[in-house]
Order: structure tokens, then sequence, then C-alpha cells
């Protein structure tokens, strides 16, 4: 195996927003200042630059135009790498904003891809919420009504929230994180938010911030919203137990439990993305082993076929497990091989059609 492919530990990048808390620094051991807001820090997307081996000091940008498809597999080494993850820390809620689709994002903004997102709960405070759609069947015309009249908080559905909840959220999904959460999320590569409302705030340079009604009127589903956390479904497979959380055609993630025995991850010819939750874990490619310290990320370039993962302290250590594009015929048929009903698996795949 090439000394090129090895597992890349990443370096994410924080960024300060007006609702950010302390929670990045102080319980998730990010870089920074506790006493900056920190509201993201972007995991793996394709500016991030890796820390380790031969390749340190490379973004993944560098390292898919340079190994191609020995990094990405089938992917297009000349794309965007096509995944972002995040942990967002609300201490405030985030502004109420929808993403376009993909054709909508070609179309108008030209842009390769909108956005479609999942998020899974580290935290949440007692009464923490979250807004997911509408109370019921709106319009166009209501929805420019309301921003105008300030009255579009009334049909805001809201939905509380506990920590291990995952929730999925496709494109035209109206959304906000409220106050007092924690959460993993993961997205399309892209930064094509149109926010509606953000709670009549002002920016830090002491303006509101800009909003994008008619733009968010173009894309949002004005039907009442349904979403609610996902069913996750448990198995074994291979060792490993697992959950599956989000079963999207654009990103597969899953809570995977390592033990201090050694077990094994395919990477199924696409680069995979390995992130330590609040255990540290080891992980081998080849002849190259990491230790992923809390909350820490790495990638699994595609042509490593498979790494090893095991708790590198204690029994156990958490871990998300997600892959870019993939076959989606690959996560059913590891549940119906480890005894999952096949109806149940219908029902689960269902819900990201």
């Amino acid at each position: 195996m090439s000394d090129d492919i090895y597992p890349y530990v990443i370096e994410p990048k924080e960024t300060e927003a007006i609702w950010g808390g302390d929670a990045l620094v102080l319980d998730y051991g990010k870089a920074g200042s506790p006493s900056q807001k920190l509201g993201e820090s972007w995991e793996c997307w394709d500016a991030n630059r890796i820390v380790n081996g031969p390749l340190a000091g490379k973004t993944i940008a560098e390292l898919r135009q340079r190994l191609g498809s020995a990094f990405v597999g089938t992917l297009d080494a000349m794309h965007v790498f096509p995944i972002l993850t995040k942990i967002i820390d609300a201490r405030d809620w985030l502004s109420v904003q929808v993403h376009p689709d993909d054709a909508y994002a070609r179309r108008v903004e030209h842009q390769p891809n909108g956005k479609t997102e999942c998020w899974y709960i580290f935290s949440a405070q007692p009464g923490a919420e979250l807004v997911l759609g509408w109370t019921r069947d709106t319009s166009r015309e209501e929805y420019e009504r309301r921003v105008a009249d300030g009255t579009l908080g009334d049909i805001l559905r809201r939905v509380p929230v506990k920590a291990g909840e995952a929730y999925y959220l496709p494109s035209g999904t109206l959304h906000a994180i409220g106050h007092g959460i924690v959460l993993f999320e993961t997205q399309q590569a892209s930064d094509l938010t149109y926010r509606i409302f953000d709670w009549n705030r002002l920016g830090a340079d002491g303006k509101p911030r800009e909003l994008a009604v008619e733009k968010a009127a173009d894309v949002l589903d004005y039907r009442a919203g349904t979403g609610t956390a996902i069913p996750q479904i448990e198995y074994r497979f291979e060792g490993l137990s697992r959950t599956a959380l989000i079963a999207d055609k654009r990103f597969v993630v899953e809570r995977i439990v390592a033990t201090s025995e050694p077990a094994s991850l395919a990477t199924n010819g696409r680069p995979i993305v390995v992130m330590a939750w609040d255990a540290p874990l080891e992980v081998c490619a080849g002849e190259t082993a990491v230790t992923l310290e809390r909350y820490q990320t790495s990638l699994v370039p595609a042509a490593a076929k498979h790494c090893t993962v095991r708790a590198a302290s204690g029994a156990r250590a958490p871990f998300a497990f997600v892959t870019p594009p993939e076959d989606r015929a690959l996560l059913p048929a590891r549940m119906l091989a480890s005894g999952v009903a096949q109806d149940r698996i219908d029902a689960f795949m269902r819900l990201f059609d």
C-alpha cells in the first residue's frame, strides 16, 4: 500500500456566531478561548487540512486532486468533497431558514448542489426545541404576508428534543436549532442558506443580518411539518454494534461502538469519515494506526479498502461512521444479514426516499 494511503487526521475549523457558546472548547476539545462565541466546528470539509503523516498540511481538496481515485474511489476527484460534517453549539436560537435542492442551486445559484442535512443530538437542555416545518399547510402568499407583518412565528412548528435523537432535513424543510442544543451535523457540501427570520437580532456589525425572503419562498415546502426523530435501527455486523441513523442517497450516517477488540470497516470504494465521540478511538489502515481523541475526525481513503477500529482506552468507544454517496443497498444488506426484519428495513429506507 502506498505511503499516501493511511487514516488522515483532520484539523477542524471553528467559526464564531452570535448564537454560539463555550461548549466546543470546554466539552469537545476544540481550539480557541471559552470567552469566544464559537458556534460551529467544521470537522470534515474540502478546505480542512490534515495534520499527520507524509501528507500533513495538505487540504482535502489537494488530496483528491493529487491522489484521484485512490482517495475518492468512484467519486469525481475534480468536484468538491461532497459532504461536510460539523459540531454545532447553539446557546441561542439559530435563524429560521431553508436550503434549496440541487436543481434550484444549479439553475439560480450556479452551484453544483443544494443542501440536504441531518442532525444527531449530542446534548439538549430541558425544554430544548427545534423548529421543523409548519404547524399546518400554508402557502407562499401566507408566508410572504406573515413575514411582512411579523406573525411568521405563529405557524412555526416546534419539536422538543433530547440527547441521542436523529433528525433528517431534506432540502425545502423550514428549520431552526433551538438554544441549549449541541449536535452533530452531516450535510451536502454547500453554503446555500436562505435566512427567513433572525429573532430581531443584530449581527456583529450592529445591523440586522441579511434575509433571503424571496428565494426562500421559491424553495420552501409549504405542507404541514411531520418531521420527528428518526426511528433508529440497532444491529450487529462483523463484530461491531451499529445503529443506523440516516440513509439518504447523498450520505449514510451510523453510530458504531468499538470495543477493545479490533474490528474491521470496509470502505466499499468510498472514502469514509470516522469521528470519535466521547472516548478515544484507534483507527488503523495499512501499516498506520492513529488515535483519535474525543471528537476528533479522520478520513480513510477508498484505496485502503478497509480499516480496523478499537477503543483506545476503556471498554468501549462510540463513533460516527459517515459515508459519501454509496450504493444504498449496502446498508440494508448489512441489516438484513444481522437479522433485522425486511419490513422494518424497508420502512426505515422509505424515510429517505
